[in-house]
């Protein structure tokens, strides 16, 4: 129990744990059917690795949905990094790629800032309903992030990527990164908009319009999203990045979230600053992980 009485989210806390392992395997096993048909002179599409990685992806968006329906994004989103931890784990067993002290440390810090983030993230949702939803999408702040968000992906998609994305794993990360702003607030909002629409009687004109228009900003983003999953995976290690990846999504997301939802607004003082060193946590075990794969840890020193 919270203070206050306030139950924690138990059911949104496990789908989300159950769909961070589901999503840690997608990478991993994408990037083993890309390198197996890279060997062999063929395409990734005809690789059962692959595929089976893409049906991960579905399943964990899947599981992501429900979650985000059934508890704050502030929590949901984080754990996301027991994804990372299962994704380093796979990887050191599929694809061999090393994971030494330091990625170790990094896999203790991750489940250690999932662990604050749960404990003292917000137990109630700030908006319930499809009519407190509309107005928040109204909000001026909102909408200055989100066609600043638009501007950014337009540029990185159509300038950045096709001259730099084969060389700086960073704009294949920013607009996976950037849409998340996107596809996390619309299965959000799908989820309170279909109480409307699936309820009984035929629904009003504006709550299917609104229904459908996130849909489609949902499946938009997330095809967007993989196909430039797939670019970064053909030429980066996937531990590099799904760790940077981590990163970066969480703070668009936990952003966006802030804007649309103000689910920090349920925190006192003591509440943010546990969350923030719980997402700081978080991050520096994702960052550690990452940095294992370049660096030579030894116990001992090395004579000729």
């Amino acid at each position: 129990m919270a203070p206050g009485g306030i139950p924690l989210p138990l059911t949104g806390i496990l789908i989300a744990v159950v769909a961070s392992f589901i999503n840690g395997s997608t990478f991993v096993l994408q990037r083993k059917g890309i390198l197996r048909s890279r060997e062999k002179g063929r395409s990734y599409l005809t690789d059962v690795f692959w595929w089976t990685g893409t049906l991960s992806m579905a399943v964990g968006q899947i599981g992501n949905f429900l979650a985000y329906n059934v508890a704050p994004a502030v929590i949901v989103t984080p754990l996301g990094a027991l994804g990372v931890l299962f994704g380093a784990l796979l990887a050191s067993w599929i694809l061999k790629e090393h994971l030494n002290l330091l990625g170790k440390l990094g896999c203790v810090l991750c489940c250690s800032g999932s662990v604050m983030l749960v404990v003292h993230a917000p137990r109630a949702e700030a908006v319930t309903s499809r009519t407190e939803f509309e107005e928040r999408l109204l909000d001026p702040v909102f909408v200055a992030y989100a066609l600043l968000v638009l501007l950014l992906l337009l540029v990185l998609i159509v300038w950045v990527a096709p001259a730099h994305g084969s060389s700086n794993i960073m704009v294949y990360i920013c607009i996976c990164s950037l849409l998340g702003s996107f596809t996390v607030p619309s299965s959000k909002g799908l989820g309170l908009v279909a109480k409307d629409v699936l309820a009984e009687g035929p629904p009003s004109s504006r709550a299917l319009a609104l229904f459908l228009a996130l849909l489609a900003v949902l499946v938009a983003s997330i095809l967007t999203q993989f196909l430039f999953i797939n670019k970064a995976l053909e030429r980066f290690s996937s531990n590099t990045f799904e760790a940077i990846y981590y990163v970066t999504f969480t703070s668009s997301v936990i952003l966006a979230s802030a804007l649309l939802f103000k689910e920090w607004t349920a925190l006192n003082v003591a509440g943010c600053l546990s969350m923030v060193c719980g997402l700081a946590t978080t991050c520096v075990g994702v960052v550690l992980l990452r940095i294992s794969q370049e660096a030579l840890i030894t116990w001992k020193i090395k004579t000729d």
